[in-house]
């Protein structure tokens, strides 16, 4: 399990996207977190899921060799409105 991930890490890194700049609610919204993630290995994906307006948003970083996280996937999923 941990080999495919690490794949999975290597392919997401490796894709030509443009850099996603962190929005209120994000992890790296007002720079880097001031813990560094020392458990986790290099590469690892970090999963990150909040609320945005009217929107549920799920964002992926990726670990990167300095310890610090990038970020390299956002998500907008609308939220049910009741009327």
């Amino acid at each position: 399990m941990a080999g495919l991930l690490g794949i999975v890490a290597s392919a997401l890194v490796a894709c030509t996207t443009p850099d996603l700049e962190p929005i209120p609610g994000s992890i790296t919204y007002g720079g880097q977190p001031r813990t560094k993630l020392t458990k986790a290995p290099v590469g690892s994906i970090v999963p990150h899921r909040f609320t945005s307006g009217n929107s549920f948003v799920q964002e992926t970083y990726v670990i990167q060799p300095d310890r610090s996280l990038k970020l390299i996937r956002r998500d907008y999923y609308d939220l049910p409105v009741d009327r």
